[in-house]
């Protein structure tokens, strides 16, 4: 069943409840996490997103697979085989509406990389974090229940504001911080 897209804003309870997931995932996980963060809108105060915590576990290998699977199946995490990314494992919470998205991706690849660069740089560039709320609520509005129209319209946004985020890396000597959890 396809859930409309709701864009909500953004909630105080977002980084706690991030906190009690990933408390959670490294007490099961341990070391296998390299990392474990806390990515996408809900990470980043005051934007405005969908009520879905993105949590980013960062791994050497997907390999043993299997002992991943049930380990987060374990917490109540389900396995998305089917999910055509080949650049990440998926999991989501059994809940129905979808409040957790873990993303089991290897560590230091340029997936993982992108989505702790892209949250780093709104975190610090509030302009740009109020503009990207500002097209999801538009966005929200426009494609309702259509949710891939809508990841596929934030598209061009999100590859605008990481380029800025390049030249931000120049400038800073960005490196990502130590993980969330």
């Amino acid at each position: 069943m396809q859930h409309p897209v709701r864009i909500v804003l953004y909630q105080d309870r977002w980084p706690v409840q991030f906190a009690e997931i990933g408390t959670g995932l490294r007490a099961m996980l341990g070391e296998r996490a390299m990392r474990i963060d806390h990515i996408g809108s809900t990470a980043v105060s005051g934007l405005a997103a969908k009520p879905i915590i993105d949590v980013q576990i960062s791994v050497g290998d997907f390999e043993p697979l299997e002992s991943l699977v049930e380990a987060l199946e374990s917490l109540g995490y389900v396995f998305n085989p089917e999910n055509p990314d080949r650049t990440k494992r998926y999991f989501r919470d059994a809940q129905d509406g979808q409040h957790v998205h873990i993303h089991v991706r290897r560590a230091g690849s340029w997936a993982e990389q992108f989505a702790l660069l892209f949250r780093d740089y709104l975190r610090s560039h509030p302009e740009d974090a109020a503009a990207y709320g500002a097209l999801k609520m538009r966005l929200a509005e426009t494609f309702g229940n259509d949710r891939e129209g809508y990841t596929e319209a934030k598209t061009d946004f999100i590859f605008r504001t990481i380029a800025r985020a390049h030249v931000w890396t120049m400038e800073t000597g960005w490196q990502p911080g130590a993980s969330d959890a």
